[in-house]
């Protein structure tokens, strides 16, 4: 009985619901105005010469915002982690792991005192012998108390010499909407949003006094950036005093007071966590990271996003999340038709140092250092098949940990974006043994010199 949450919970996270690179109708007559879904980019091959070895530090970079950061988590060195099984995060030495919280909420007002009597989920009971229940907290065993689920996995964690790291994805799978502009209707809604609130309470109080990195919805700062006409977290009404007058009673009703109310009970319910808002490039309606046109001010969009981001409350964050891709370059390519490839050479653009460019504009502008997050685990060996797709993400990172540190990076995380995906345990060991390597050569200091 104690296994079946696990199963459950990986088959809700890797659904093709969390369809998250954005290829879609409703986003992509704004995307196309420079980049789209689809260019002319080749795939690239293992990283070329004149690759930065871990530990080498570049010419020029950025301030140093990360180390301060670091120091907070008794880290030195840029933080490399993944979405993992327990046999490959005890493969070699990560400084993270991270966990997906995506899922229905409780029937009821607050979260469950019981998963065994009298808690329901889209009226299904929590018991074990209730066929299924949809709320992450009675994902276990039904005689302990609820959020086993979470508790165990900070405690798996902590025992393997990592840092948790979770990703609340909630405000989508809990609404019953379609994801996007639709979805944001749920913010409203005093009832349901007052179960959110009460969930991420819930939550917040599983990790307690612990030491852990907090990611708070993924995707949906974009969509608040994203929809309204005017682009402002103030536009899209959003039931927060109603919802939850002890937590968020002095904010406002809408987006930005959401925010700032979710990270004040971070601040409140988890005083030892760190906690970042997450950056999307396609927030302002230009997919920065697939942007093809090098006239492009690549700088003034990112500071666009991280202007919404420190209105949503930013400014009291700790980091902030960025990502490349939900998915491997090469599962866009044989299933979609599109191409998701960085030129690993940096001569034609999309290409990573495009991506350095943007991801420290958003760093330099908030005042807060980065993770790398979810980026896709495919490597250039694998057949292109399911489970097995062909991506150069972690080879270039973990080859040039020098150019991340110089954009004021200080986290690399890697994982897949949905089941379908290349994992670290199908990748044929690529990440294990890139994650050694970087590891025996000393890692890669937060500080570079200018």
């Amino acid at each position: 009985m104690r296994g079946r949450g696990r199963s459950r919970v990986l088959d809700i996270m890797r659904t093709p619901a969390l369809f998250r690179r954005k290829c879609w109708p409703f986003l992509a007559a704004g995307l196309l105005a420079v980049a789209g879904c689809s260019d002319s980019s080749e795939p690239g091959g293992e990283p070329g010469p004149g690759t930065d070895g871990p530990g080498v530090t570049p010419g020029d970079g950025s301030e140093c915002l990360g180390a301060k950061f670091l120091t907070t988590l008794g880290k030195s060195t840029v933080l490399v982690g993944a979405q993992m099984e327990d046999d490959t995060a005890k493969a070699a030495p990560f400084d993270v792991r991270y966990l997906y919280i995506a899922a229905g909420l409780f029937d009821s007002k607050d979260a469950c005192n019981s998963c065994a009597s009298g808690c329901t989920s889209d009226g299904a009971s929590c018991s074990n012998s209730g066929g299924g229940c949809g709320w992450w907290g009675c994902w276990q065993y039904d005689q302990e108390p609820p959020g086993a689920y979470v508790r165990d996995f900070i405690k798996s964690a902590q025992t393997n010499g990592q840092i948790p790291f979770i990703t609340y994805y909630e405000a989508f799978q809990a609404s019953g909407y379609t994801e996007g502009e639709q979805q944001l209707k749920a913010l409203n809604d005093s009832a349901f949003l007052g179960r959110y609130l009460a969930d991420w309470r819930f939550l917040l109080k599983q990790v307690g006094q612990e030491k852990a990195l907090l990611q708070i919805e993924p995707d949906m700062w974009a969509y608040l950036q994203f929809f309204p006409k005017d682009g402002k977290a103030q536009s899209t009404p959003v039931a927060v005093k109603a919802a939850n007058p002890t937590d968020c009673g002095s904010q406002e009703n809408n987006g930005a007071g959401l925010g700032r109310c979710m990270i004040a009970m971070v601040r409140k319910y988890a005083p030892n966590a760190k906690v970042g808002l997450h950056a999307s490039a396609w927030a302002t309606k230009t997919d920065v990271s697939q942007n093809t046109d090098a006239s492009f001010d690549v700088a003034g969009e990112a500071n666009k996003v991280a202007d919404f981001l420190l209105s949503v409350g930013a400014g009291d964050t700790d980091f902030v999340t960025v990502e490349a891709s939900d998915r491997d370059a090469g599962w866009y390519e044989k299933t979609t038709g599109s191409a998701a490839w960085w030129d690993p050479e940096n001569r034609k653009l999309p290409h990573f140092h495009q991506a350095f460019t943007w991801a420290k504009a958003v760093s330099t502008r908030l005042g807060k250092p980065h993770i790398w997050w979810q980026l896709p685990v495919g490597n250039m060996s694998l057949p292109n098949s399911n489970q097995k797709w062909r991506d150069n993400r972690v080879d270039y990172f973990l080859t040039h940990p020098g150019e991340v540190a110089a954009a004021g990076g200080v986290g690399m995380l890697f994982g897949a974006g949905n089941y379908e995906q290349t994992t670290p345990e199908s990748d044929g060991g690529n990440l294990v043994k890139r994650v050694k390597t970087y590891k025996d050569a000393g890692g890669q200091a937060a500080c570079v010199k200018n």
